[in-house]
């Protein structure tokens, strides 16, 4: 499985401070991007933090869930596609969400955290 060629898909919207599973997340960008492919609409979802790409997650429309996913790695390489949605958590300052880590297919989580 490759990644996702951005440039065959259209911008659909894109979301600051986007949310992760009901909650904001401050620093989190989600850049959404669509186009058809026969009678479905597949769909990848670009996650940013601070600039830098983090997570890429994509499937179809109808889909409740991310049918696959890559993690920027720390040395800012993608990992290889992954089947299904990674596992996210947000990362907080006592109440406070600060971030977001998204663990990689090695089993590292990768921290964005806004300062």
């Amino acid at each position: 499985m490759t990644l996702p060629d951005l440039s065959e898909f259209e911008p659909h919207r894109t979301e600051v401070d986007a949310s992760f599973e009901g909650t904001k997340v401050p620093g989190l960008r989600a850049e959404f991007f669509r186009r058809p492919e026969g009678d479905r609409i597949a769909s990848v979802g670009r996650y940013s933090f601070g600039g830098e790409e983090l997570l890429l997650a994509w499937g179809y429309v109808d889909e409740e869930h991310c049918r696959h996913n890559a993690v920027r790695d720390g040395s800012g390489s993608w990992s290889p596609a992954q089947a299904g949605c990674p596992q996210v958590r947000l990362v907080k300052n006592g109440q406070a969400v600060i971030g977001l880590a998204v663990r990689a297919p090695t089993g590292v989580w990768v921290r964005a955290v806004g300062g």
